[in-house]
């Protein structure tokens, strides 16, 4: 029996019934790692070592009669810019190479207190700063469903890992899209909270007003289960909220009768892929048919989310890589004097993507240009919220794709960044916004390859969400 391919829920089951040991479950997924690693490249660093000890101590906890969490002993994956005490941690950048952080980030602390099996730290664009993972300082992801095409990004390799099996669940993190759109991709679920409902503590910087940590699973409820692990006020992160974080497993109930869901005219238009144009109205109509009331809505100032989110994310990004100075940690290359030793360090370390996004922000916050590019672009922020504010006042959800296309082949778009941006117009406006979002499975191309949609939340109503994409998956 394959155990790799199940969900933690019905893991959690299997370990508790007894019918298998963590021990067990543990080389079943670090089998299958060594099967598919090599083709797929999720993993930037393995821990297989930590994994069978941490599996071995579930495996007496169980034997003393002690009742384990819903995640105790469940094989996962994180992101590789959630930093992990002692276990290395570079951001997919070759400045942080051989970094290795003296503390964790707070929602790993969160998810350890659950004691999952961690497999290993998973790939990602360098700094989260692509939509494909091509652009880790090491190696490129490949998607599970084609070997030739991307696994999106920047979570790339956690969406990757998850779909190939080589993890039960991932963290994530989201600054544009970086969960949603991979978990469409590789045909899993994706899940980005309301900013501040989940620490930043610990998750190395890239724009600020718009990082979150999050879960990748196999299934909604699992979703739910990791959500709960790691959601929670923190002192140490001065964006958390302090809002009342309920028992998420509570909203998986099978009912969107009474609800209204908008479809936004914006996500539909020119330049979407049929197949995905497709697959989302059929959601839409599975809603509807479940006693959902689907209506049309606007959200006018989508058009302008790229551009804005362009100038925000690299002036923020700017401002938190000027800590990578070869002075204090990181790699450091030689120089005549402490100028020339910056300038070769950042120069040879960090690759071509962090470089063109320092050059935008620094360009955007410069003197005679703030005013006119990052100024404005923060008020266009305000505007792309009240949309959502405008149009939460008659909708309870709102439905659109989570990207215009299914996963894009290897380098087509490498050379396009203009192109590549503009696969996160679907996405970046929720991070704008600080809204919740979720990405589900809904179809498959005529390629094969997997298709996601994302149901938008009010902020911190992710149970709603949860709620419906719970339903939807029940049908499906």
């Amino acid at each position: 029996m394959s155990l790799y391919d199940k969900t933690a829920h019905e893991l959690h089951e299997l370990l508790t019934t007894k019918k298998i040991s963590a021990t067990e479950l543990t080389a079943d997924v670090l089998s299958r790692v060594d099967e598919v690693e090599d083709k797929i490249g999720a993993y930037l660093t393995i821990t297989r070592d930590k994994a069978i000890a941490d599996s071995k101590a579930v495996d007496e906890k169980i034997a003393r009669g002690e009742k384990i969490s819903p995640l105790e002993g469940i094989p996962c994956a994180v992101k590789d810019n959630i930093c992990t005490k002692g276990i290395r941690t570079t951001c997919a950048s070759k400045i942080l190479e051989n970094f290795v952080p003296p503390y964790d980030a707070t929602a790993y602390g969160k998810l350890t207190a659950q004691k999952p099996v961690l497999i290993g730290k998973a790939n990602l664009d360098e700094f989260a700063m692509g939509g494909s993972t091509e652009n880790s300082g090491f190696h490129v992801t490949r998607n599970p469903h084609n070997l030739e095409h991307v696994p999106g990004g920047s979570s790339g390799g956690s969406a990757a890992a998850v779909a190939a099996g080589e993890a039960v669940f991932a963290l994530g993190s989201d600054t544009g899209g970086s969960i949603r759109q991979p978990a469409s991709f590789c045909g899993v679920v994706g899940l980005k909270p309301t900013y501040g409902r989940v620490s930043r503590y610990g998750l190395v910087a890239y724009a600020s007003s718009l990082d979150q940590i999050g879960p990748i699973t196999r299934d909604v409820t699992d979703c739910a289960f990791v959500l709960n692990a790691i959601a929670g006020h923190d002192d140490m992160d001065s964006t958390s909220t302090a809002a009342q974080v309920p028992d998420f497993t509570k909203s998986l109930i099978a009912d969107v009768k009474g609800l209204t869901i908008g479809l936004p005219k914006e996500y539909f238009v020119a330049g979407i892929d049929s197949d995905v144009e497709t697959s989302v109205r059929n959601a839409a109509k599975k809603f509807e048919q479940l006693g959902a009331n689907i209506v049309e809505i606007s959200l006018p100032h989508t058009d302008y989310a790229i551009s804005t989110y362009y100038l925000i994310a690299p002036a923020e990004a700017a401002t938190n890589l000027e800590r990578y100075d070869g002075v204090s940690y990181g790699a450091r290359v030689d120089g005549v004097d402490v100028v020339d030793m910056m300038t070769n360090t950042r120069t040879e370390k960090f690759g071509a993507e962090v470089k063109r996004r320092i050059m935008i922000g620094n360009y955007a916050l410069s003197a005679g240009y703030y005013d006119a590019y990052y100024l404005k672009a923060l008020k266009v922020r305000t505007l792309i919220q009240r949309d959502f504010t405008d149009a939460f006042k008659t909708v309870d959800l709102i439905l659109a794709p989570t990207a215009p296309t299914a996963a894009f082949k290897l380098g087509e778009m490498v050379s396009d960044p203009l192109k590549m941006y503009l696969q996160d117009v679907c996405t970046v406006p929720l991070n704008l916004a600080g809204l919740p979002g979720i990405s589900i499975p809904c179809g498959v191309t005529n390629d094969g390859l997997p298709i996601g949609f994302q149901l938008i939340g009010k902020a911190l109503d992710e149970a709603t969400i949860l709620r419906a994409a719970f339903t939807y998956e029940q049908i499906n």
